[in-house]
């Protein structure tokens, strides 16, 4: 049996999904459930009346593309990547660690300094997915945006982990395209504008930064 370093990039990356996966689909499972319960909580309990986020000229850049609304949805694909790609429990509760405190820190700046994004003349009755979605969201929690921060928090993650199992060039790019369409679909569907987009990118990256400093680059599995 080859040694792990010696190993395909697919079957190192197959090796990682397969660990834990029970451990791994639950706890994602268990997470996301318990984010949402605490998105909505604070979404309908801010201390103070959420101020307009103003909009800044990469904001009239962005066209209005409906169907950009599959790319916003698909962050929950995405961010669920990191954590089934882990080889072992300690870097698995090191990750679930930093991905709670990126959400509780966001969670609290919408609790504190509640945002919304501005009104759109938008016709949304003509569009019921995306309806469904301002209904829902209500457009607030807007600054910074978390699902920008989590995309860019989980893109950062996959490269390590893709160095980590010496994956293609092209598939470390592909996450990447994947992470700038999400942060792309954000201001598309107008659901964030340009000044969330920036904030919640720069949060994202220094979570990720302080997760990843101190994290071993071996070529584990």
């Amino acid at each position: 049996m080859n040694p792990p370093h010696e190993r395909a990039w697919p079957v190192r990356l197959l090796t990682r999904f397969v660990t834990l996966w029970y451990l791994k689909a639950l706890g994602t499972t268990a997470f996301m459930v318990l984010f949402f319960q605490a998105y909505f909580w604070v979404l309908k309990h801010p201390i103070a009346e959420p101020t307009m986020m103003p909009e800044l000229a990469p904001d009239h850049w962005v066209p209005f593309v409906p169907e950009a609304f599959w790319a916003y949805i698909s962050l929950w694909f995405y961010v669920s990547l990191p954590p089934a790609l882990l080889p072992d429990f300690r870097q698995l509760l090191r990750y679930g660690v930093w991905v709670t405190a990126l959400c509780l820190f966001c969670l609290g700046l919408f609790w504190v300094l509640p945002t919304q994004t501005p009104l759109s003349e938008i016709d949304w009755s003509l569009h019921p997915r995306l309806e469904f979605l301002k209904g829902l969201d209500a457009s607030g929690n807007a600054c910074p945006s978390l699902h920008v921060g989590s995309s860019v928090f989980s893109a950062l993650w996959l490269q390590r982990i893709f160095t980590q199992t010496s994956a293609p060039t092209w598939l470390r790019w592909l996450s990447v395209l994947h992470c700038v369409v999400i942060v792309w679909s954000t201001m598309a569907i107008r659901q964030h504008v340009f000044l969330d987009v920036l904030a919640g990118a720069l949060v994202g990256w220094a979570f990720a930064w302080l997760s990843l400093r101190k994290a071993s680059t071996a070529l584990d599995r």
